[in-house]
Formats: structure tokens, sequence, C-alpha cells
């Protein structure tokens, strides 16, 4: 099978069930929007932006899991493949337990960063009440979702997030317009959706990979040596994408002590950063599995070539949604919304997010290379000093520019990623 081939089979029913992710979030956007009220907008852009945090720092989960699995499949280690995931999935309900137990120090602590005005944040308090009961279901679904990439297998990640995003749309349809419900019924459908994607995947799992059960041993699967190397690379992926949330959760908060009206048009425009990105993390997933496979198996020639391959095929992403926004930005905005002065206000800042595809793809398809042969340290190197360079740019410019210094910032910030992440593979990776 040629290079191009193995990364299409990976990365195109990564990209459709990617897809589904913000065509979600367009939804629930395009929902609220329609409510009469930008502060639905908000509301709903406050509490899924708690949760997509607070489930984002524990990432670890698949990134990790991924990483150590494509590698020990190469390595044809069967046993450490299944261990794997059972440690990941023991992992992820220790930590959902937590969430839960902590559920209103949580809370408290994301609105006190967040300082949304009291409209939203009433609104968003019952969409967070609701939501946080899925903590069990959604990170089990990460370490599941990181071993199947891992296992070199895509397909299934596909059918469960189509699967789950169907579900969520018709359930928060039903509840809002059937039963008359607002926020609270886009909250309950997505809770519905969460169960009812890890309810598949593990169904999934049992059905496509049972067979693997002979392979599982008890014996060191909780082993000091094991446990210290699965933490010590998921450290380094924690610590890179709590630099990640404190940019995320910042522009977030910095837009929204700019008022309901800017947090409603940054809201819009993160929709085609969210839009773009899960296309091109189709391709970084096919590079995690591919580069991680091949790193395990020592071929080093097999693993420039798909490198070099998965950024081919990710520059070609970048152009095309650069040149889609150009041509559809402003249509996009007003198929999200009909409140006209959302739209108006959000036309001032669409170069900003049209520049976005050109200045991510780089850190984009080096963070699929890096988590699959675990080089975490450089991941968590490159995050560290683009946050830097994204806080040092706002504040410099924060009172001149406003709400363009925020969106200048977060440009700068990927191309900084970007570039790091090169430099870190130029010295000690290739």
């Amino acid at each position: 099978m040629s290079r191009n081939r193995q990364i299409l089979r990976l990365a195109l029913p990564s990209i459709v069930s990617n897809i589904t992710v913000p065509l979600l979030g367009l939804v629930d956007v395009a929902i609220t929007g329609h409510m009469g009220s930008a502060v639905y907008i908000g509301a709903i852009s406050v509490g899924s932006m708690v949760f997509n945090i607070l489930y984002w720092v524990f990432g670890f989960l698949r990134m990790g899991t991924s990483g150590m699995t494509s590698q020990a499949l190469g390595r044809r280690d069967l046993t450490g493949v299944t261990q794997l995931l059972c440690r990941s999935l023991t992992v992820a309900l220790v930590v959902a337990a937590a969430i839960i137990l902590l559920q209103k120090p949580l809370k408290w602590l994301a609105f006190l960063i967040v300082q949304p005005h009291e409209e939203v944040r009433l609104l968003a308090s019952t969409y967070f009440n609701i939501c946080v009961w899925g903590a069990p279901a959604m990170l089990t679904l990460y370490g599941l979702s990181g071993w199947f990439v891992g296992m070199q297998n895509t397909r299934i990640p596909m059918v469960i997030s189509i699967a789950q995003n169907l579900i969520n749309i018709f359930a928060s349809l039903t509840m809002v317009y059937g039963f008359g419900m607002k926020v609270e019924g886009v909250a309950f459908g997505t809770l519905l959706a969460q169960y009812a994607g890890c309810i598949i995947a593990l169904g999934l799992c049992a059905k496509y990979y049972g067979k693997w059960k002979k392979h599982f041993k008890w014996n060191g699967l909780f082993e000091y040596v094991k446990m210290l190397q699965f933490f010590k690379a998921n450290t380094d992926i924690f610590l890179r994408t709590l630099c990640l949330v404190a940019v995320n959760l910042y522009f977030l908060a910095a837009g929204a002590r700019q008022g309901n009206l800017v947090l409603a048009v940054n809201t819009l425009l993160v929709q085609l950063y969210i839009l773009f990105s899960y296309f091109l993390d189709g391709f970084a997933f096919a590079g995690e599995a591919l580069c991680g496979k091949y790193h395990g198996a020592n071929n080093k020639d097999a693993f420039r070539l798909t490198v070099a391959r998965v950024f081919a095929w990710g520059a070609a992403v970048a152009v095309l949604f650069t040149v889609i926004y150009i041509i559809g930005g402003s249509g996009f905005l007003r198929l999200l919304t009909d409140e006209a002065q959302v739209v108006e206000a959000a036309m001032a800042y669409l170069p900003w997010a049209i520049a976005v595809p050109l200045a991510g793809v780089t850190a984009f398809i080096w963070d699929g290379v890096f988590i699959g042969v675990t080089a975490t340290k450089g991941m968590l190197l490159a995050s560290a000093v683009a946050t830097v360079v994204f806080f040092i740019v706002y504040f410099l410019w924060r009172d001149s520019l406003g709400n363009h210094a925020l969106w200048m910032a977060f440009v700068i910030y990927l191309v900084v990623r970007g570039g790091v992440q090169t430099a870190i593979y130029t010295k000690r990776i290739r």
C-alpha cells in the first residue's frame, strides 16, 4: 500500500468523525442563536468551553495512549498493547470520579476565571450542572479513541463519533423545540449522547478486539516502572495541555470581559477555527498512528517519508480552507445567527480567522508526529514558549487594539508553536 493511501486510510475516517464535532457545535450555536438574545449564545459558549477545557486538560488519556499503543504494536508487544488500554481506562474513571466530587469548586473556579456577565453566568451554570455527570463517559471515550488510533483503526472512532453526534443533535432539537426547553435542553441532549457514545465504543471494542484478551496479563499491569513510563509521558502532555488551556481560556475570558457582544462575536469566529482544526486533525491522527508504528519498528526511512507526506496533505487542507473562508466567511456567519448586530461586529475580525489555517498548519501536524513518537518534552517546550509569546503580544497591544490584539496574539501563538516544533524535530528527532 502506498504511503499516501495509508495516510488517507487513517485520515479520512478521522476527518469524517471529527467533522461531526464542529457540526454539533454549530448546531448548538445555531439553536441558541435563534432564541432571541446574544445571552444564550454566550451561555452555551461559556458552558461548553468550560467542559472542552476541562476534558482537554486530560487529553493525555487519548494522546498518550495513542502514541504508546502504536509503538507497542510496531514492536509486536501484544501484551503491552492490551495492558495500555486497561491502564488508560482505569485512570480515566479515577479522574472522572474526581471531577464529579469536585464539581462545585471546579465550576466556581471556571467562572472566576472567565467572569461572564450575570445573565450568562446563570445560564452557563445550568448547563454545567447537567453536563458534569457525563465525565465518566467522556474520559472513557478518550482512552478508547486513543487506543483505537494506536491500533491503526480510525474507522471505529468515526462510527462512534457520527452516532454520538447524531444522537446529540436529535436530542437537543427535540428538547428545545419539542419540549420548549432552552439551555437545559441542549445540555441534556449532550449528556444523553455522551453515554450513548461510550456504550457504542465499548461494544465495538468487545466485538472487534475481544480475541485480544488472550494476550492480556494481569501480571505487571500496574507495575511501577510501566506506570512511571505511562505517567511520565502523560505528565509532559498534561503540562503542555495546560499551556494550551491557558491560551484558550484567557481568549474566552478576555472576550467575555469586553461584553456580551464581543463574546458572541468571538464564539462565532472560533467556529471557523474549530471547523478547520478538525479537518487537519485527521491528518495529524494519521501521523500519530503511522509515525508511532514506524518509530516503534525503528524504520527511519518510512518514518521520514510519512512525515513529508502528512505535511503535504496538511498544507493542501490549510490552503483550501483559507480560500473557502475568504469567499464564504461572511455567509457562514449569517448562517449561524440572525442577530445582525453580532454579524456586523464579527466582520471586523474575520480577517484574523481567515489567517488561522495557514498560521496553524505546522503546529497541528507536528503535534501528530510528536505524539506518535512520544516526544512529549518537545511538545511541552513548544507550547510553553508560544504561550509566553501570546500573553506578551496581547498585553503589549491590548489597550490600543482591543479585541484585534486578542486575535493577533492567537495567530502569532500558532506560528511560534509550529516554529519551535520544527526546530526541535530538525535537531533531535529527524
